[in-house]
C-alpha cells in the first residue's frame, strides 16, 4: 500500500468541535444564570463566540498572543457583545469550560467504523493537533479514541503549530515515518492541508461542510477530497 502512516486532525475532523462545544456553552449558560447577567440569546451568543474564538485561534497560530489569552478572551469579547464588561466572570468561564469540554463524546459520523477499518488494515494512526495536551488527551479518552492512535502530537508537546513545517517534522521523526508513506488528513485547508505540502506529504481534504474545493497555494488542489469519513474507504 502506498500510505503507511496516517496522521489526522482531531477537532473538526473526528471530534464534533462545535457540536461539542456548543453543549458545554449551553451548560454554562444555565448553571452560570448568563440569562440574568444579561444574556438575552443563547444562539447569538453562540454564535458571537465561535467567531471570536476563530480568530482568537488566528491570533494564536500567527503568535501575536499567548494561549491564556486565547482562553479567557474568546469568553470576554462574547459577553461584550452583550454590553457585559465582567472580566473575573470571562475568566471563571473560560476555566470552566476547558474543564467541561474534553469530556465530551460527540464525533462526527463514521469515526470509529473508519477507525477501526484503518486499524484492520495496518495503518498506523497518528494524531496532529493545534491543541494543548491535557485537553486533547482527555478528549480522546472520554470519546474511546486513545487506542487507535500510536503517537498523538499536539502543538504543546511539539512547541509548534499546524501549519508550520517544524511540527510535521517533529511527527515524523517521533511516528518513525517517511513523508512519501504518510498522509495528512484534516478539515481545514489553510491549517492541515497547508501544513501537509509545507512537510512534503500528501493530504486529505475532509470537507464535512461539502464546500467546494479550493486550492492550497496557487492552483494546487489538495491530493484527495471526501465529503465524509466513510468515503476514505475508497482511498485506503
Amino acid at each position: 500500500m502506498k500510505y503507511k502512516h496516517l496522521f489526522f486532525d482531531l477537532d473538526h475532523t473526528l471530534w464534533d468541535f462545535e457540536a461539542n462545544s456548543r453543549q458545554t456553552l449551553e451548560e454554562l449558560y444555565l448553571s452560570m444564570s448568563l440569562d440574568r447577567r444579561g444574556v438575552s440569546d443563547f444562539d447569538l451568543f453562540h454564535r458571537n463566540y465561535l467567531v471570536h474564538n476563530d480568530k482568537l485561534w488566528d491570533r494564536y497560530r500567527k503568535g501575536f498572543i499567548k494561549v491564556d489569552e486565547l482562553r479567557w478572551k474568546r469568553m470576554w469579547l462574547s459577553l461584550l457583545d452583550f454590553k457585559i464588561a465582567d472580566e473575573p466572570l470571562a475568566r471563571e468561564m473560560g476555566v470552566v469550560f476547558l474543564d467541561l469540554l474534553p469530556t465530551r463524546k460527540i464525533l462526527f459520523p463514521h469515526t470509529i467504523e473508519i477507525l477501526d477499518y484503518l486499524a484492520e488494515k495496518n495503518y498506523q494512526l497518528h494524531l496532529i493537533t493545534n491543541g494543548f495536551e491535557k485537553t486533547q488527551h482527555s478528549k480522546l479518552k472520554n470519546a474511546g479514541l486513545t487506542n487507535y492512535f500510536k503517537e498523538v502530537i499536539t502543538s504543546e508537546g511539539s512547541n509548534s503549530l499546524k501549519p508550520h513545517k517544524e511540527i510535521f517534522d517533529y511527527a515524523l521523526k517521533k511516528a518513525n515515518a517517511k513523508p512519501d508513506e504518510s498522509i495528512m488528513l484534516g478539515d481545514s485547508i489553510e491549517v492541515d492541508i497547508l501544513g501537509g505540502l509545507n512537510a512534503g506529504i500528501d493530504q486529505v481534504h475532509v470537507n464535512h461542510l461539502t464546500k467546494e474545493p479550493v486550492p492550497v497555494i496557487e492552483n494546487k488542489l489538495p491530493t484527495y477530497t471526501v465529503y465524509s469519513l466513510k468515503e476514505l474507504e475508497g482511498i485506503f
